[in-house]
């Protein structure tokens, strides 16, 4: 099967192209797929450049380098989708690459026959709207503009792909399949959630790495360490998780906060609560499980997330999570027995008494950490390759009957 695959860029150190590394890996390696990607960038993935030897090279990615414009996210997002419509085009007509699928994780290009659907802008919008991030008093008058006409965009774009019944989906959580069916009234939508590396993330693999993690960090062995990783913090609930540690000034609290975010709001708020002290700010980082390694407990109250990757991970590592019912990972947490889920992400007094204890039961913490491993190794990628697998199967036979009953 040949598959062109259009993504703005594909590397490790983010969720959904993290998800989409292991995904091409495994079309590619195991199910014998040529598949062309189209991107500006690409890191931590095998590939090789087309030398039009034609179609039928399977077991391969061939990168298709998308030129990058400068500007603003609306500028870069039009042009980013004029031209790899237009490269996938030129490609088709004169090197005759004729691929069976288009895919995109999300809103990429008009044209595709599957999307694998991570994040929903008409939620993410909402939220923003609501937590008044579009004002003009508080961001600016031009940014409040920009933004606005950035978020109309996409979600005029998701109307337009999401709503059109030629296009098959594929949510990743039951959560992103309500919403789709709730905003687009797809009620086809297939789930196939999100995998995780069990051979790097796993209770030994941390505990290994737990002492050189923490000394790095100089934290002490009696700090109490909570951990939440992404890059908008106010939907990953960073906010309750701030005050959740203001009301345990007792306890030995440090948190690391792993992303890109415009941080000086929440350092605010921080020093505010009197926590700031408390906090440490890191870079995304390719090794994942050093942060993993250097935590006792993973925290995200998200306020939207479609799956939520790390909280995967961080239970493959044998950490007891907390997150919200509001991250499609939620759907398969067991809450009280392989991890906990609160009902609203901004119940701080919850967050508080749920971290209370597990600091003060450490048989406790133990049992929970332990189930969460052994719940989440059954979340292999392999798993999420062979459901996307056997959905591409579906989908391509399903075209070709259309096409060949119009001849």
């Amino acid at each position: 099967m040949q598959i062109a695959v259009v993504s703005p860029f594909v590397d490790r150190r983010h969720g959904t192209e993290r998800a989409l590394s292991e995904l091409l890996e495994r079309l590619a390696q195991k199910y014998g797929c040529e598949v062309h990607l189209y991107s500006e960038r690409v890191e931590d993935l095998q590939v090789s450049r087309f030398s039009g030897a034609g179609n039928g090279q399977g077991g391969a990615i061939f990168w298709h380098r998308v030129p990058t414009v400068g500007g603003p996210h609306l500028l870069r997002f039009i042009t980013w989708v004029v031209l790899n419509t237009m490269m996938r085009w030129s490609h088709r007509i004169f090197q005759r690459i004729s691929c069976d699928l288009v895919m995109s994780p999300g809103i990429n290009c008009v044209d595709a026959d599957v999307v694998i659907v991570h994040a929903l802008f008409h939620r993410l919008w909402k939220l923003a709207r609501v937590a008044g991030v579009d004002n003009p008093q508080s961001v600016g008058f031009l940014r409040s503009k920009h933004r606005r006409a950035y978020y109309g965009l996409l979600t005029a774009l998701e109307v337009r792909v999401y709503a059109n019944r030629k296009v098959s989906l594929l949510a990743v959580s039951r959560r992103t399949a309500n919403l789709l069916q709730r905003y687009f009234h797809r009620k086809d939508v297939a789930v196939v959630p999100n995998g995780v590396d069990t051979e790097e993330f796993s209770l030994p693999a941390r505990l290994a790495g737990r002492k050189a993690a923490r000394r790095r960090r100089k934290l002490d062995d009696d700090d109490f360490v909570l951990l939440m990783i992404g890059n908008d913090w106010r939907v990953k609930g960073l906010g309750s998780i701030l005050e959740a540690m203001a009301a345990l000034p007792d306890l030995p609290l440090q948190l690391i906060v792993a992303g890109n975010d415009e941080g000086s709001h929440f350092r605010d708020e921080a020093k505010r609560l009197g926590v700031l002290a408390r906090c440490r700010w890191e870079e995304p980082r390719y090794d994942v499980l050093d942060l993993y390694s250097a935590a006792d407990v993973y925290v995200s109250p998200s306020h939207e997330d479609s799956f939520g990757l790390p909280v995967a991970e961080a239970m493959a590592c044998g950490l007891p999570v907390i997150t919200s019912a509001f991250a499609g990972v939620s759907g398969q947490i067991h809450h009280g027995v392989d991890g906990f889920v609160v009902p609203d992400p901004n119940d701080a007094r919850l967050l508080a008494h749920l971290l209370e204890r597990l600091h003060r039961d450490t048989d406790f913490r133990q049992y929970i950490g332990e189930a969460a491993a052994r719940t989440a190794h059954e979340w292999t990628w392999d798993r999420n390759a062979a459901a996307v697998w056997e959905r591409l199967n579906v989908i391509v036979n399903a075209k070709n009957s259309v096409a060949s009953g119009k001849t």
